[in-house]
């Protein structure tokens, strides 16, 4: 066990350093000029930052709801959370307005997620609680109205608003920018130390409603602060850098096989698990067809989803 543990840390501090030197061009660590140290402090040390904390966000998010909602299948997205902030982004890109300068299309992104958050945990409040049934209905059916509404203004807008848009929507990460790390990584903090706060009640929630109670712990007191939890970092995550699929739906499958189901270790390590593979989807993202950039949303789909069908067919992940 001691050395799973030394193995993934290790290869996952390699692909945090290593995609700060990898690009278009190789930058030599050990012999850096003045361009190379700027190219690496003002370009790729934020865009590989961003990309961990996103990874981080998404990663962990999704232990969190396979968890208390005992559903195999959820994903921070499936909340409705990226289709709301996409939205907003989206109709601010289009509209043109940049009032907040770099901020503009995160705090709209944000301010999305939060009040698709909001909309999401009223719907489904019943009976003094959040219901899972009722939140996932609730996400799946804001998620298709966004996404309609979202598709009406990409086909009406102008060409350079739509290309931009669709960037952003993919996952773009080329806009990180030192200014907009500090608000992500507090937000993020926040979010994940609430879930590891309630991991113990989240493992109790796993076993269901009835064991919970008797374990002392309130399922509907708990899911409102997991459900949170999942908000702040969801909606810090697509406000930084865009919509990426995947990472919060598979990381926490592959950490449970590797480690087991104890969520004070599955939220965690979920969370270093999505911060590598999006710091390495990015970084395939910006070289793999350089001077062309693919946005890293692509990569984590075009790497995930094969993943996924394999482990649903050797891992029986639905346990059934």
């Amino acid at each position: 066990m001691k050395g799973r543990f030394l193995l993934f840390f290790i290869i996952s501090g390699f692909i945090f350093f290593s995609s700060v030197f990898i690009g278009p061009e190789l930058i030599d660590p050990f012999s850096m000029d003045a361009i190379d140290r700027k190219i690496v402090l003002t370009i790729r040390l934020p865009r590989v930052l961003v990309s961990i904390l996103m990874g981080a966000a998404l990663g962990a998010s999704g232990a969190v709801l396979q968890g208390f909602l005992r559903n195999p299948l959820a994903d921070p997205y499936i909340l409705g959370l990226s289709g709301g902030a996409a939205l907003m982004a989206t109709l601010s890109i289009l509209l043109g307005s940049m009032t907040f300068g770099l901020f503009t299309i995160p705090l709209f992104a944000f301010i999305g997620s939060i009040v698709t958050g909001i909309i999401v945990g009223f719907m489904a409040y019943r009976r003094g609680g959040l219901w899972p049934e009722r939140l996932l209905l609730a996400g799946v059916g804001l998620g298709f109205l966004f996404s309609a509404v979202l598709m009406l203004l990409l086909s009406i807008s102008s060409d350079e608003g739509l290309r931009r848009a669709m960037h952003w929507i993919f996952g773009d990460l080329s806009m990180a920018d030192w200014s907009l790390i500090p608000y992500g990584l507090v937000i993020i903090i926040i979010g994940l130390s609430l879930s590891l706060w309630r991991a113990k009640a989240l493992n109790a929630l796993m076993l269901g409603d009835e064991i919970a109670y008797s374990l002392g712990f309130s399922p509907y007191k708990e899911r409102l602060i997991l459900f949170v939890s999942v908000c702040l970092m969801t909606a810090a995550s697509v406000s930084l850098g865009g919509t990426v699929g995947f990472i919060g739906l598979l990381m926490p499958h592959i950490v449970r096989f590797v480690w087991g189901a104890d969520s004070r270790w599955v939220i965690p390590l979920s969370a270093v698990a999505g911060a590598s593979m999006l710091c390495l989807a990015d970084t395939i993202g910006r070289t793999v067809l350089s001077p062309m950039e693919l946005p890293a949303g692509i990569i984590t789909a075009i790497i995930g989803a094969p993943y996924f069908l394999y482990l649903l067919r050797k891992q029986d992940i639905l346990g059934r």
